[in-house]
């Protein structure tokens, strides 16, 4: 039997060959506590680790050694310490306990009669360097397969059968001349590519026939492949027919080869032929029409999720079936291009294509406020340079313009005198801008001997009426989500609707915002009856207020006062994108302007 010193006078025995350590820095600490294992086990912890039991708690070690103890006993290993035997019998303790084993035996600790040292952090032996845990490898990642969502050309679908369709390709050019399709031959093209006939425009233009005068089968076989492969749904294709190269959007003067060709062979504008001079006037008009109403984000460029939100593509579709394109009114009709162009003449004193601020009050007798003309040559609505450096609009301009002032209930004529009306184009109509604009209608409802409302009791009425979601301040959305935007505007720049609204009762105005069925809009109502009123006074042949004689129809053969260096110019000049002030700023908060 031998003898090792233990720690702080314990005293540690051994027999039979069994080895007790007291290891560096270690300690082990019972208070009390009885220990027993059973014969031929191990007591074994493992390098580094700690081990820690509760009053009657359990506590096992691992490599199938068991550490029990009884019902009141207590083993607390200090701060750091650490217990470690290894197989043969390893004991470690510390503060006077005494620990004996023998082989197969039981290994009994018991409290000595020197008091319980409390073990300390940082033995004189040093610390006992800490191994690393061996990190069990983690299973394999589970991926999981997203499905593609985003389609910017649209969905592809598997029904198409490419090679069928470049075959009918084939066989409707093999009924041509050398196998070449001239502009005339394109109407049967297009049905050969499943597309509606008044594409035929563009697709010769895409293939490059509008340079050479004809295109050949191959040539053409080329361009409507990619455009099968690239392009999945109408919008999709329509917008890579018509746009420059390296071009994902559509900008005014792509539009203007396509438009060209409804003039030159629809059937409704057959009169046009004899008066080239206007083709330019309908043209322009058309092409603001539409980015009037496709191009939600006033950028200037229609995208093909624009196009997909619209019914321009259906309209198009239409042009082949509807022989009178007076019944296209969103886009086409050759009656309102007439009213609104005649209503730019009779402002166009000096016929030079521009007005400015004094032409435009001009309009409907001076119904609107001085302050709202001068916010609309400000530029937040009008587009290009020469507005600031002019002071002048165009005609562009007063399409705009003219659609927005007769029916305001539309989300582009919203936005158009919302951005009038929001001075400091912080997105919101304050109180003080509300007021600014109702000054100017008290002064002249005072003109008139009619006695104005007071702001206050206008304002509780307007802000009644629109029920903005925060108090103080009307937004965008407010005025959209409201059914009578057309009375909010009025009340505060246009004297003429504001006295007609006085004069009919909130719940008819309201009762006439909720009829539903094909119910014709404030637009179509006024240019149905502008149109009437034009035509009557031609047929009449009486003059205009300004003097000028109603010469404007194609129809009548006196069009040789009309013939200028102005009526020559093939197209008007382009609108560039709005200025320093963009829409999307103030977050349109248009529910049909959400990303697909």
């Amino acid at each position: 039997m031998r003898h090792t010193p233990g720690l702080q006078g314990s005293r540690v025995t051994t027999t039979q060959g069994a080895h007790a350590t007291s290891t560096q820095g270690a300690h082990a600490t019972t208070q009390g506590a009885h220990v027993t294992t059973t014969q031929g086990s191990h007591v074994t912890t493992t390098q580094g680790s700690h081990a820690t039991t509760t009053q009657s708690a359990h506590a096992t070690t691992t490599q199938g050694s068991h550490a029990t103890t009884t019902l009141s006993a207590r083993a607390t290993s200090t701060l750091s310490a650490r217990a470690t035997s290894t197989q043969g019998a390893r004991a470690t303790s510390t503060q006077g306990a005494r620990a004996t084993s023998t082989q197969g035996s039981h290994v009994t600790t018991t409290q000595s009669s020197a008091p319980p040292v409390r073990g300390t952090q940082g033995a004189p032996f040093g610390p006992l360097p800490v191994q690393a845990k061996k990190e069990e490898p983690l299973p394999p990642a589970t991926s999981q397969s997203i499905p593609t969502f985003y389609f910017p050309r649209g969905r592809p679908k598997d029904t198409v059968n490419i090679d069928a369709v470049i075959t009918k390709i084939e066989r409707t050019f093999a009924q041509f001349p050398h196998e070449r399709a001239r502009m005339e031959d394109m109407g049967r093209v297009a049905k050969a590519c499943g597309c509606p006939l008044y594409w035929k425009g563009p697709l010769f233009c895409s293939a490059g026939g509008e340079r050479t005068g004809s295109i050949s089968v191959h040539k053409f076989v080329a361009m409507w492949r990619k455009i099968l492969q690239n392009c999945h749904d109408e919008a999709a294709k329509f917008v890579h027919l018509l746009m420059n190269p390296g071009c994902n959007y559509l900008v005014q003067d792509d539009f203007i080869p396509f438009l060209q060709d409804v003039v030159n062979t629809h059937p409704g504008l057959a009169f046009l032929k004899e008066a080239s001079e206007f083709h330019s006037r309908y043209i322009t008009t058309v092409i603001q029409r539409i980015f009037y109403t496709v191009n939600r984000s006033w950028s200037g460029r229609i995208t093909c999720a624009e196009l997909r939100r619209s019914t321009f593509l259906q309209n198009v579709a239409l042009l082949e079936e509807e022989a009178d394109i007076n019944q296209l009114t969103e886009y086409f009709s050759y009656e309102h291009f007439y009213v609104i162009y005649c209503k730019f003449w009779e402002l166009d004193t000096d016929h030079d294509l521009l007005i400015d601020s004094q032409d435009l009050a001009r309009h409907n007798d001076h119904a609107i406020s001085t302050k709202m003309i001068e916010r609309i040559f400000s530029g937040a609505v009008t587009r290009g340079r020469k507005v600031q450096k002019e002071g002048k609009i165009s005609y562009a301009d007063f399409v705009w313009f003219l659609i927005s002032e007769e029916d305001k209930r539309t989300p582009t004529s919203i936005e158009y005198w919302f951005r009038c009306m929001d001075l400091d184009g912080d997105g919101a109509l304050s109180m003080f801008e509300l007021e600014y604009f109702y000054e100017e209608q008290c002064r002249r409802l005072d003109s008139m001997a009619i006695e104005a409302l007071p702001f206050e009791d206008c304002l509780c009425q307007m802000l009644d009426l629109v029920k903005p979601q925060n108090e103080g301040k009307i937004t965008l959305r407010d005025l959209k989500k409201c059914k009578l935007a057309n009375v909010f505007f009025d009340t505060f720049f246009n004297i003429e609707k504001y006295l007609d609204h006085e004069q009919k009762e909130q719940v008819s105005l309201l009762r006439e915002s909720e009829s539903e069925g094909p119910e014709l809009s404030d637009w179509e109502k006024y240019a149905a009856e502008e149109y009437d009123i034009l035509v009557a006074e031609e047929a009449a042949g009486e003059p205009w207020e300004d003097g000028y004689e109603a010469e404007l129809s194609p129809v009548d053969q006196k069009l040789s006062s009309l013939r200028s260096p102005l009526a020559q110019r093939p197209f008007f000049e382009a609108p560039s994108s709005l200025g320093t002030v963009e829409l999307y700023e103030y977050a349109c908060e248009d529910e049909d302007l959400q990303p697909s």
